[in-house]
């Protein structure tokens, strides 16, 4: 049996998603690009400007013997507020709403389920979308660890590390050694 799964997850800017989930122990890689749009192999300035349809989103690899899907579900519900529509932070737009873009029929039913269990958890409701994926293209090298390249860029500074502090503080056990 592969352990090997994956599911792609999009919750704001995927700088973000990218350095919080590959610290995980069990995720294999976790490449950033864009998905529920349609536009073919959209560019970066495409997608922000908001005319292809897509969602920057991290692909998410993992050994499922090692963090279940429940987990890195678990942790993408705390790390992001999958209650504000299209927004995340200072991002607004379109391109950064909350989803899950599932590679199955089964991951999608553990998606709904989980989504309505966190749902408690949050003053207002969540609206991320729960889909199957019917595409993903890779948003290319430059998006690739970014966080972990520019680390002292204002923007890793301010957005993406407290959203690391957040995944220390609440899922330490999870982590990679």
């Amino acid at each position: 049996m592969d352990s090997l799964d994956e599911i792609t997850l999009g919750g704001g800017c995927f700088w973000c998603l990218e350095a919080v989930f590959t610290r995980l122990n069990g995720v294999s890689s976790v490449r950033s690009g864009y998905s529920g749009g349609s536009v073919e192999n959209p560019t970066w300035e495409q997608v922000c400007n908001g005319v292809t349809g897509h969602t920057e989103v991290c692909e998410i690899k993992f050994d499922s013997t090692l963090i279940s899907l429940d987990t890195i579900l678990e942790v993408f519900w705390e790390i992001h507020d999958p209650t504000t529509l299209n927004r995340q932070g200072y991002d607004v737009g379109y391109h950064y709403r909350s989803a899950i873009f599932c590679k199955t029929a089964e991951q999608l039913e553990v998606a709904k389920a989980s989504k309505i269990v966190a749902n408690s958890n949050f003053e207002n409701p969540i609206v991320t979308e729960v889909l199957l994926r019917t595409n993903f293209y890779s948003a290319g090298q430059y998006h690739d660890s970014y966080f972990e390249l520019n680390r002292n860029q204002p923007y890793c500074q301010f957005v993406v590390s407290p959203k690391i502090d957040k995944l220390i503080a609440g899922f330490n056990k999870y982590l990679k050694k």
